[in-house]
């Protein structure tokens, strides 16, 4: 029995930028949604050759209105803060005792 995810054959571009965290960040968002992604390099790895090319996020084509939604939910969802963070008990929101 395969461990693998399936994964769709047809893969459809739903996020583009010029950095590769940023795409990385996006992947997660949509696996944390149970879309599977890969992260491709346009032309020139960006370690290597930073703001040449660049970085897409694809996905199958049954999911890829699924993941455009979040992404958009995702870009429109206002930045998150130091204090919010805190309430929502991540990293310093609990005093270590210092």
């Amino acid at each position: 029995m395969s461990t693998q995810p399936h994964v769709d054959p047809e893969l459809i571009a739903v996020f583009d930028t010029m950095q590769e965290t940023e795409a990385r960040v996006v992947q997660g968002l949509l696996s944390s949604a149970g879309i599977v992604s890969i992260v491709t390099s346009l032309q020139a790895q960006q370690d290597v050759w930073p703001g040449v090319g660049g970085v897409v996020v694809q996905v199958g084509a049954a999911q890829a209105d699924e993941a455009r939604q979040l992404i958009a939910e995702y870009e429109s969802a206002p930045p998150a803060n130091a204090d919010d963070v805190a309430q929502a008990g991540g990293e310093g929101g609990e005093d270590q005792g210092t």
